[in-house]
C-alpha cells in the first residue's frame, strides 16, 4: 500500500449521466481506469456528476491522457490538497490512542 500524506492533489472530472465510453457509462469507465492505475481512490458525487481523485501530481498526470482519450466534454479541475488521513478499503485501522 502506498502511503499518501500531505500536500497531494486532487482532481474533478465533471460530465453528464449519458456521457458514455464504447458501451458503457463514462462514469463507470473512469472509475474502472483509476482503480486498474492503482490510484489511492475516486468518489462519484451525483447530479451533475463529478468523480474526485486525490494522488500525487505525478499519477493524475499519468493517467490523464487517458482520460482525456475517454471524455467527449466535460471539464477536469486540478488543485492541491491537504491529505489528514488515507487508509484504503481492506485495510487493517489502528484503534485510537488512550491519554496517559
Amino acid at each position: 500500500m502506498r502511503k499518501i500524506e500531505g500536500e497531494q492533489v486532487s482532481m474533478r472530472v465533471f460530465l453528464g449521466e449519458s456521457d458514455r465510453a464504447g458501451h458503457r457509462p463514462l462514469s463507470t469507465a473512469l472509475l474502472e481506469l483509476f482503480k486498474a492505475r492503482g490510484l489511492a481512490g475516486a468518489t462519484i458525487v451525483d447530479l451533475p456528476l463529478v468523480i474526485e481523485v486525490v494522488d500525487t501530481q505525478e499519477h493524475l498526470d499519468a493517467v490523464l491522457p487517458e482520460v482525456d482519450r475517454l471524455m467527449q466534454g466535460g471539464l477536469i479541475t486540478m488543485e492541491k490538497v491537504h491529505v489528514l488521513h488515507y487508509a484504503p478499503n481492506g485495510a487493517a485501522q489502528r484503534p485510537p490512542q488512550r491519554a496517559s
